[in-house]
């Protein structure tokens, strides 16, 4: 690392603490700044990172020579830290090219996609870690597995979640990347969904080695200089592809991986519902590409428990489940609320969901309404804002007249907890990528108390 101490702006994100905790790593002085407190920040100030929460220029180290400063594109221009570090002279950089110049010299390996990123990634960090000879990993969630989002080792792999927001995945030249769906996301940058798939193409123009592709998404061959192989949760016509799938009692799926070395027969998914079977495959994919032997690939998988705030199980007794999910796009909805149907056949589906930013809500409050309809019961919380100022028009009613599910509520969050005490719930999911977190631990335990 060029710089004795790095500095953050934006300290408590998912993918900044991740470089955070890796600078500390590999020997720098860390600190920065975050807007308010959180579990993630917490964990970094146990662990000996400074981390503030007032705009306060003083907290930069004053070594401009020496010190790096990066910040997430969630922070204006104008934030007082940021414009005081371009107008001293500090060198400045974005969260992804922090990422491109830490990943560049390594063998990378990337996680793209609008949904699917975050899970992918971390099963493929698992497998290399519990099966193979190890790797570095930046994850865009907590593994359950090793309770980080930061992996380190010895072994000069690493594995990368390649964000889309901002085009911040083109600051990637993966050797192998999967990419996993390419819907229409961020238009607030992109403008269309044209725009979004182009994005994704030129990304896969910069894989060296192996491209992974979800079947069916518009990248050709002729885009590419890496080899493609294509994956899909059941279609035959996929290079990778599952058979033979069985639903055991306890939500989890087993299944046949068919690709194009064989067949590897039994392998079971450790992380609930369908779409963590498309996951593993994908995850499969990369690993049995890079020549790991399937045995121990299927032998990882099982031992998978999963991310943070992805299908994630906190309750799940007799009469009474409880799913946390971090699902904050139409298409993200769809998977998590039909994963957890066929998990859980013939009982009532009771949804809370936190849309999230006001441009994502405008931009597609049908499709939210559409998958939101797919529950037994609809509890819809304000617009958790995030970065944006608010839009004349644009609440959660946009979405919630035209939600067709058999109930459905507009509750604003201060009374979540009061609705919930009253509630006799048998399938209860919490969905949103804002501050719903914060409920996880007091719904999970009012639960068990019951």
């Amino acid at each position: 690392m060029k710089y004795r101490n790095v500095y953050f702006i934006g300290i408590g994100g998912i993918g900044m603490s991740a470089i955070a905790r890796f600078c500390k790593f590999k020997g720098c002085s860390v600190s920065g700044y975050d807007r308010t407190p959180s579990e993630l920040t917490r964990r970094l100030e146990a662990e000996g990172i400074g981390v503030h929460y007032d705009d306060d220029c003083s907290r930069i180290p004053e070594d401009r020579e020496d010190t790096l400063v990066v910040y997430t594109p969630a922070v204006p221009d104008e934030f007082g830290e940021l414009a005081y570090a371009r107008e001293k002279g500090y060198k400045v950089i974005k969260r992804s090219r922090m990422l491109g110049e830490l990943t560049r010299g390594e063998s990378c390996l990337a996680v793209a996609g609008t949904h699917g990123k975050t899970t992918t990634s971390t099963m493929i960090a698992h497998i290399l870690t519990e099966g193979g000879n190890g790797c570095s990993a930046f994850l865009g969630g907590i593994s359950k597995n090793y309770g980080t989002n930061m992996l380190v080792s010895d072994t000069p792999v690493v594995v990368a979640e390649a964000d889309e927001f901002d085009r911040s995945f083109l600051q990637l030249h993966p050797s192998t990347a999967v990419i996993t769906s390419m819907d229409a996301d961020h238009l607030d940058i992109y403008g269309d969904l044209e725009h979004v798939q182009q994005a994704f193409r030129e990304f896969a123009s910069q894989v060296s080695e192996t491209l992974i592709l979800k079947y069916g998404l518009p990248v050709a061959s002729s885009d590419v200089q890496a080899k493609i192989f294509t994956y899909h949760f059941d279609n035959p016509s996929a290079d990778f592809h599952s058979a033979n799938l069985r639903l055991g009692d306890d939500g989890h799926y087993t299944y046949d991986l068919v690709y194009p070395g064989g067949t590897l027969s039994d392998i079971r998914v450790g992380a609930i519902g369908w779409v963590n079977v498309e996951n593993s495959i994908a995850a499969a994919a990369v690993c049995l590409c890079r020549g790991m032997d399937a045995q121990k690939v299927r032998h990882a998988l099982s031992s998978f428990e999963g991310v943070r705030r992805r299908l994630d199980v906190q309750v799940n007794r007799p009469g009474l489940c409880y799913i946390d999910d971090y699902a904050h796009h139409p298409a993200e909805l769809r998977s998590a609320i039909s994963s957890v149907r066929q998990v859980f056949p013939g009982r009532k589906i009771t949804g809370v969901f936190q849309p999230h930013l006001y441009t994502r809500t405008r931009d597609f409050a049908s499709g939210f309404a559409e998958a939101l309809s797919l529950l037994d019961r609809l509890i819809l919380l304000d617009i958790y804002p995030a970065r944006e100022e608010p839009i004349e028009g644009v609440s959660s009613e946009l979405i919630f007249k035209d939600v067709s599910c058999p109930e459905k509520l507009l509750v604003h969050k201060s009374g979540l907890m009061d609705l919930l005490s009253r509630e006799d719930l048998d399938v209860l999911i919490t969905l949103g990528a804002g501050d719903i977190d914060r409920f996880v631990p007091e719904i999970t335990g009012m639960l068990e108390k019951r």
